[in-house]
């Protein structure tokens, strides 16, 4: 943050799962560049034939894109930065990317400016801030999302497992490990 090279981080745990959020400005950045104090208390986690520290997660959803780093920066640095993760069932879990990917595709849901949905094989870990903004990708109220409406005809509560202490709901927020971020942009 300190070069520049971070706009945000977040990290969350739940149980021996640690999740990591970052916003990284200019070329790509892996985890390890900057987590490398962390490596010597992580496990090795399998992928493909080899083993890494961190997974990566594929984003599956978001309410808006950066279109410069002056757009994307924070107006408000008393935000809180929150995590919370979802466990999908097998049956389902491709009707919800399908679903979800269409909705950002379409960019007309509104929602958290800074909210993402990340999938990592049956587990999705979303990240926003509170307190939540209203925006969506076109930047506009130029009618009805069609794919929230196809998206609520699905039983959105049944791609779901409840995990405990979600109370019911379909995300369980998680403990903050670490949460900074960088107001000097």
């Amino acid at each position: 943050m300190d070069a520049g090279d971070l706009m945000t981080a977040a990290l969350f745990h739940y149980g021996r799962q640690v999740f990591l959020y970052y916003e990284a400005i200019g070329t790509e950045m892996e985890p390890e560049a900057f987590m490398e104090p962390l490596s010597p208390l992580l496990a090795d986690f399998p992928q493909k034939e080899e083993t890494c520290k961190w997974a990566k997660m594929y984003h599956v959803f978001w309410h808006d894109e950066p279109r410069s780093a002056d757009d994307w920066k924070r107006n408000n640095p008393e935000s809180r930065q929150r995590g919370r993760i979802a466990y999908l069932r097998h049956e389902t879990m491709f009707e919800y990317v399908y679903h979800h990917f269409a909705l950002t595709q379409e960019g007309l849901h509104r929602g958290d400016r800074y909210m993402s949905i990340a999938l990592h094989e049956d587990v999705l870990f979303s990240y926003f801030e509170e307190p939540r903004s209203s925006v969506n990708i076109r930047r506009t109220d130029e009618g009805e999302s069609e794919a929230l409406k196809a998206w609520m005809d699905t039983d959105p509560d049944s791609h779901f497992i409840h995990l405990p202490g979600s109370e019911g709901q379909n995300f369980l927020l998680l403990p903050s490990l670490l949460a900074m971020k960088n107001t000097r942009l």
